[in-house]
């Protein structure tokens, strides 16, 4: 204990043996903003489509009439803005900075909205990176938002934590892709979240199957999936599975990810307004 404590706990920094309350991380919301409901998009490395379901879930909910956004808090790889086409920048003023609005409504906030060039890389510490993803929850004016969708950082490491301890997530989809090994990383992710007593809703497993066109088949082009097995040992929901479809990497590339038609986002969506009601 510092010779100049006096134990008020509650304002203090400090972790020492002796602190009697928890310190709270919780970030507090700009005065100006209104966030319903908190999503986080988690998974166990990059490379998986994580961006991508977030973008395919803000979509869908936008198109049932909801209010939705997306933080992007993969500071060091931002990829929202590109998906949705977005070149303008976000704007900032007294009261706080505006997100950009895609050409349906969904509000974003992401690294590359505030950078000069979209191929700049952001060479920044951890700390920096975190206080980020902070001011993004902070400094933001959210206007409205029924659903908010943050795209986390992958791993498990200092940014996944500070978005799990300043953010109040009501609950996380977990993406995957067929790999062992991928899916054994993955349960390091599950397990963070069950740590951090925020709830899973559900598992997502990207570049699942490839349906052939000339006979219809579907083929694990990358092995045969692990998904079940993380979803029995953690009690889990499987909620969908998205297939290699030239459709989606086109769309994503051309900035039009919101007049893709699918309905691989059904089942999350309905889980996600079931929890609401619950």
């Amino acid at each position: 204990m510092n010779e100049t404590c006096n134990e008020a706990c509650s304002s203090c920094t400090e972790d020492c043996a002796e602190r009697k309350e928890p310190h709270d991380f919780t970030e507090k919301l700009h005065e100006l903003s209104r966030v319903n409901k908190v999503i986080g998009v988690l998974s166990g490395k990059g490379g998986v489509g994580k961006s991508l379901v977030t973008s395919l879930l803000a979509v869908a909910m936008n198109k049932r009439g909801y209010r939705t956004a997306i933080l992007d808090a993969d500071i060091t790889g931002p990829s929202i803005p590109k998906a949705f086409g977005v070149v303008d920048k976000a704007l900032g003023s007294p009261q706080g900075v505006r997100p950009v609005q895609t050409q349906t409504g969904i509000q974003l906030m992401s690294i590359n909205l505030l950078l000069e060039n979209d191929t700049d890389p952001v060479v920044w510490r951890g700390p920096i990176i975190a206080g980020t993803v902070k001011q993004f929850w902070s400094d933001v004016i959210w206007e409205d938002i029924d659903y908010m969708f943050i795209d986390m950082p992958p791993g498990t490491g200092d940014v996944p934590l500070t978005v799990l301890q300043s953010i109040p997530i009501d609950g996380l989809i977990v993406v995957t892709s067929p790999q062992e090994l991928v899916s054994m990383i993955v349960e390091k992710a599950v397990k963070m979240a069950e740590i951090m007593n925020v709830p899973i809703l559900g598992l997502v497993e990207n570049l699942s199957y490839f349906t052939c066109p000339d006979n219809g088949k579907n083929y694990s082009v990358f092995g045969e999936s692990h998904i079940e097995e993380i979803a029995f040992l953690h009690h889990l929901p499987v909620l969908a599975k998205l297939p290699i479809d030239p459709r989606i990497a086109g769309a994503v590339d051309r900035g039009s990810v919101e007049s893709l038609e699918n309905h691989w986002m059904d089942a999350v969506v309905q889980q996600i307004e079931t929890k609401e009601v619950q």
